[in-house]
């Protein structure tokens, strides 16, 4: 069915034609002869365009096509008239109505007119719900975890999202920082406007300068036009900042005087360039201390920590792992077209014995990977890198300079690589094969590698 049409008319036999023709289309149609039982019928479906007559015994339709508007914006309205009238047809389009026909004069219209009025809502539709779905995507609902930690830096990024003052993010690398960032600007009066993100470490000093500040054409060798910087791009919404520390000194200047004064200077531009941009920058260095080496400007450094969050590492926030996993299995299991894999409770005790060196961004490669390794069962202790598998709860980490933890590595791995076959095993490790049982049993690796 193409979508739901309400006809307002109070003449009948008018109604019902109207009705067989434009059922025959596919649509489904709803009548109303007045404009209360009209309102009823919109207020309990789901009616995508109403087509209503200019008079009608409760009310005017093109006041009504208004109303209609005001509280329901994705509907569309076509008004019927048995008289055309110009004042009234431009009034009508000025309350909102998608068009103005003439009652006989116009028949052969109402057909392709209905069609063009449903796609413009379809459309409307699919594009409230992608901005629902962004919307939810970076909210801070979108942050999971319940450890105090976590929720703690999220309080205070809903504080500071209104404000529309300088953040400075500051944590472990991995830790998600952009996606804080993304949730600050969507709930701040900047959301729907632009959201500019950049990593400083990812360029050289002169393509940072050029890509934060754009330049005119001519001010150097294949400068063949005007370009606009980051900074410009984010005009009226938010510039993200990543490792806002390997900025150089000298440009760090330059965006100084963007928080200052909303201006800066292109390349080979001699007048400033005015911008109302929200900077958000973020970093894993101690900026403090790099300021007091000299290394990074005190100036800016106060500027840039006006507000500041310090995201926790993983490690600090381990119940929060299992919500991870369940959530991150789930996008990469849609990835490959797979149903989502259970995950074991063994599988997720491991995870939670790591240290996570790489927070975050560490543990989505692990259950990427664990995902395709599955193949669409559920996902255990075997699906781990090595390096997790043997992690357990007397031995936290795994010691590169401790012979034990070294040789029970490469038995794991020899295993692995012979499909768990003990007498290949022991013949490429060079031992009896009793001695390999007895490893085996030492080490704790019988159920491991059953």
């Amino acid at each position: 069915m193409a979508g739901s049409i309400l006809i307002i008319d109070d003449e009948e036999k008018l109604r019902s034609l109207m009705k067989r023709i434009i059922a025959l289309e596919g649509f489904n149609v709803l009548e109303a002869g007045n404009i209360k039982t009209a309102q009823k019928i919109v207020d309990r479906e789901d009616v995508d365009v109403v087509l209503c007559d200019v008079k009608l015994p409760d009310g005017n339709g093109v006041e009504y096509a208004a109303t209609l508007k005001e509280k329901y914006p994705s509907l569309e309205v076509i008004l019927l008239t048995a008289y055309g009238n110009i004042p009234d047809g431009v009034q009508a389009i000025k309350n909102g109505a998608f068009d103005y026909l003439t009652k006989g004069d116009d028949n052969n219209r109402i057909i392709p007119l209905l069609n063009r009025a449903y796609e413009k809502v379809q459309l409307q539709k699919r594009i409230e719900k992608l901005e629902n779905q962004v919307g939810k995507k970076y909210s801070f609902d979108s942050i999971l975890g319940n450890s105090k930690a976590i929720q703690d830096a999220v309080a205070q990024a809903g504080k500071v999202a209104p404000a529309d003052t300088t953040v400075l993010l500051l944590g472990e690398t991995g830790t998600g920082k952009e996606v804080f960032a993304q949730a600050i600007h969507t709930n701040s009066k900047r959301a729907g406007k632009p959201f500019v993100a950049l990593n400083c470490s990812a360029f050289s000093r002169e393509l940072l300068e050029s890509e934060l500040f754009g330049y005119k054409a001519g001010a150097f060798t294949n400068a063949n036009r005007d370009k606009k910087g980051l900074i410009e791009e984010a005009n009226t919404g938010t510039l993200f900042l990543d490792e806002i520390g390997e900025m150089p000194v000298d440009l760090q200047a330059k965006l100084l005087r963007v928080l200052e004064t909303g201006e800066f200077i292109k390349i080979g531009d001699t007048k400033p360039t005015k911008v109302n941009v929200r900077i958000i920058a973020a970093t894993n260095r101690d900026l403090k201390e790099e300021a007091e080496k000299g290394h990074f400007r005190e100036d800016l450094y106060y500027r840039l920590n006006v507000f500041s969050i310090t995201l926790p590492p993983l490690r600090e926030r381990k119940k929060d792992i299992p919500a991870l996993a369940e959530y991150f299995t789930g996008i990469f299991s849609a990835r490959i077209n797979q149903r989502k894999q259970k995950v074991s409770p063994a599988f997720i005790e491991k995870l939670q014995q790591h240290e996570w060196k790489g927070n975050i961004r560490e543990l989505k490669n692990v259950l990427e990977r664990a995902v395709i390794m599955a193949g669409g069962e559920e996902l255990t202790v075997e699906h781990l890198p090595l390096e997790l598998q043997i992690s357990n709860t007397s031995s936290s980490t795994l010691s590169a300079f401790d012979l034990a933890s070294v040789e029970k590595l490469h038995i794991i791995r020899v295993l692995h690589h012979t499909r768990n076959n003990k007498t290949e095993a022991a013949r490429l490790l060079n031992i009896g094969l009793a001695t390999l049982y007895r490893k085996i049993e030492e080490y704790g690796l019988s159920d491991h590698n059953r």
